[in-house]
């Protein structure tokens, strides 16, 4: 990566600062949104999952390549989360303005969790919905922590960017990780 000028650095953390703010509430805006007339968007949350599993592949196999000094395959890798994690954003928010939200438990599909669906999903459901808001949370902090990570690289300040890659890696994996899993649990539950 080359380095950028100081001044486009202090631009560059603006922009940070204003998208970890914006992205966040944009998505909530549209998750409320309903495109009418446009068919559900059904076949997008097995390909989003995908994403994230890809995500959390190529955010490993980075690890282990800087680990091995390969600086170059280590960026590509990275750059290649990044646009995997704006794919599965927009993926995200296309298949949620063109559905209606899927209810855990529903195993009839009337989106209404009856009395028997709850007590059928009783000892799992605690399990599930503590993943799923860990995932939420922490998919909302990792953003700011990644493009950071991302501007130190950039700026050539490789200590600064270590120091803060320790803790963006395991936010973004496990954000990653826990995106499939939720996927998993979710899914008899589609219509």
């Amino acid at each position: 990566m080359s380095s950028i000028s100081i001044e486009r650095e202090k631009t560059v953390k603006k922009w940070i600062i204003a998208l970890s703010v914006i992205i966040p509430i944009a998505v909530a805006a549209l998750f409320r949104l309903r495109l009418p007339g446009v068919e559900p968007l059904t076949f997008l949350p097995p390909i989003y999952a995908g994403i994230n599993g890809l995500t959390a592949i190529f955010l490993v196999v980075a690890v282990l390549q800087i680990k091995k000094g390969n600086r170059k395959n280590h960026e590509r890798l990275i750059k290649s989360s990044m646009v995997l994690s704006v794919l599965f954003l927009l993926m995200y928010v296309s298949y949620h303005a063109t559905a209606d939200p899927t209810v855990f438990g529903d195993a009839n599909h009337d989106g209404v969790l009856s009395a028997t669906e709850a007590e059928a999903i009783n000892e799992i459901k605690f399990l599930y919905y503590a993943i799923l808001i860990s995932h939420i949370v922490l998919s909302v902090v990792v953003i700011p922590f990644v493009l950071f990570t991302y501007l130190r690289a950039w700026a050539g300040r490789f200590e600064q960017h270590k120091k803060i890659a320790r803790i963006t890696f395991p936010l973004w994996l496990y954000v990653a990780v826990t995106g499939v899993i939720v996927y998993l649990m979710i899914s008899p539950y589609y219509v």
